[in-house]
């Protein structure tokens, strides 16, 4: 069995570090780079993009709202024609970057607000799927696994693409099969057992326990760890190793191809 285990990276910004990118990279097998508009700027951006081709780690986009103050994290109403110009932008960014030091942009996973409003959207899964489409139809989409996958995935093949779909072992979950609102106390895991427990359900069982005890069924490609969690140099380790003892082998999302 293989899984990839992937991490958001690359979210610092000027004078301020988020994050423990080179403490967590070497247990990881991909890293999604902030592209300028939730978090990071060019030099991260080059130095986050580095880091993961020093270490072999298979690089995503990862593009969000234009909301530096909010992280990302606040929805924003906006068209789909001006969503499919801002990911076409970020990823365009973050892949001349790639090309600068010789590696190969893999994938595309949108960030925050963005990544969860596209769950019970339509227009926004296929206005991202667009964009990704337009700049190279081989590159992975990656979206939340659960009941709403199928659908996304439909509409990802409809524009040329395949989509990747991903599972948090850090985040706490709804009985629908989302992702508890940070507001919530409880919706962030900081122990790394715990997340290492649930990682290794849902690489091998394709299941995740919601927060009222619900086993909601998910079929899983790649797990992820939060960058800016402050436990997550401690959960991505913990993780792999839970893994690598139970005979999971961690590999980058392009082994899946």
């Amino acid at each position: 069995m293989k899984i990839d285990l992937n991490c958001d990276m690359g979210e610092s910004f000027g004078a301020y570090t988020l994050g423990m990118d080179a403490e967590i990279i070497s247990s990881i097998s991909s890293a999604n780079i902030a592209c300028g508009f939730h978090a990071g700027d060019p030099s991260v951006m080059n130095r986050t993009v580095k880091l993961a081709a020093d270490h072999g780690v298979g690089i995503g986009a990862h593009p969000g709202f234009p909301d530096l103050m909010g992280f990302g994290r606040r929805n924003m109403d906006c068209s789909t024609d001006e969503i499919r110009d801002y990911l076409i932008y970020q990823i365009g960014a973050l892949q001349a970057f790639c090309t600068a030091h010789g590696v190969r942009l893999r994938h595309v996973k949108p960030h925050g607000a963005l990544y969860n409003m596209a769950v019970v959207n339509e227009s926004l899964v296929r206005a991202i799927a667009q964009a990704i489409s337009r700049i190279d139809k081989n590159l992975f989409m990656v979206a939340l696994a659960g009941k709403h996958a199928g659908r996304m995935a439909s509409i990802a093949q409809e524009e040329g693409i395949r989509m990747i779909f991903e599972a948090f072992p850090d985040r706490a979950y709804t009985p629908e099969g989302t992702l508890v609102s940070r507001r919530q106390p409880g919706a962030v895991i900081h122990d790394p057992d715990e997340a290492a427990e649930r990682a290794l359900r849902m690489a091998t069982e394709g299941v995740v326990i919601a927060i009222d005890g619900t086993r909601v069924p998910m079929s899983v490609d790649t797990l992820c760890v939060h960058g800016d969690n402050p436990s997550a140099v401690a959960l991505a380790g913990t993780i792999r190793n839970r893994l690598d003892a139970s005979g999971v082998v961690i590999a980058p999302m392009s082994a899946h191809e």
